[in-house]
């Protein structure tokens, strides 16, 4: 996870700112709209961004994309009052290819995984769409890769490794209020502890020791001159 100014990246073909027949849902869809993809959308985040497009002015969901749930109408594994009429493919290409076909403004949400995030990306590039991408945990390499790829379609990939505004905002937090000390502990605490520390506290912990400040001096526990994750428990990170 990551603080959306300093870890959040957009991708344009300039540069990196640390920033079947088409089955449209509604029968009441406007040309102006813009056209989503959603990759991934029978897992509980994909789920969510369905319900989420369906209510957004503006946007339109225009494919659902999974391995899972194949053929089952995504309204109806998303538990919504009525269907959408939208199967649940797995086939990116062909949602594709039946969006461009229509020569409307389309976006691709990715909700996939590391090892294939780059190339679902390249099937949207391909066919003249952005792309937004939530995959955690995707490495450096990917992102510049996606830079590449991007600058050379002239087209735009914005990687996002939060989609949480209050995670966004307790990182920005965190942050200011760092400035007014000099010691610094992250503290984590849920019922069941089985991924500590998560990615949050150590993207806080990253964002900490990259102000440039130097933290928990008297620490005697630590050899780490600056703040970091220098040890865990189920409920804090020191």
């Amino acid at each position: 996870m990551a603080v959306l100014s300093c870890q959040t990246y957009f991708i344009n073909s300039k540069k990196i700112i640390k920033t079947k027949p088409f089955i449209c849902c509604s029968s009441l869809s406007s040309q102006n709209n813009v056209k989503v993809i959603i990759n991934g959308a029978a897992k509980e985040i994909g789920r969510a961004a369905v319900i989420a497009v369906t209510k957004a002015r503006g946007m339109e969901l225009a494919g659902a994309v999974d391995s899972n749930f194949v053929g089952q109408d995504i309204g109806q594994v998303c538990d919504m009052e009525e269907p959408l009429e939208i199967p649940i493919i797995n086939d990116l290409t062909m949602v594709l290819g039946s969006i461009s076909q229509l020569k409307a403004t389309g976006v691709v949400i990715d909700f996939t995984d590391p090892s294939t995030v780059y190339d679902n990306v390249k099937q949207a590039t391909a066919f003249g769409m952005n792309s937004v991408v939530y995959v955690p945990k995707i490495k450096q390499e990917t992102v510049m890769a996606l830079s590449m790829l991007c600058e050379k379609a002239s087209t735009g990939c914005l990687v996002a490794p939060t989609l949480s505004i209050g995670s966004i905002l307790l990182q920005q937090a965190a942050i200011s209020a760092s400035f007014h000390y000099n010691n610094v502990e992250i503290v984590e605490s849920r019922a069941n502890p089985v991924d500590f520390p998560t990615q949050d506290a150590v993207q806080i912990a990253n964002n900490l020791s990259n102000l440039g400040q130097l933290y928990n001096r008297d620490d005697i526990s630590s050899d780490i001159p600056n703040f970091g994750v220098i040890g865990s428990t189920d409920k804090a990170i020191s």
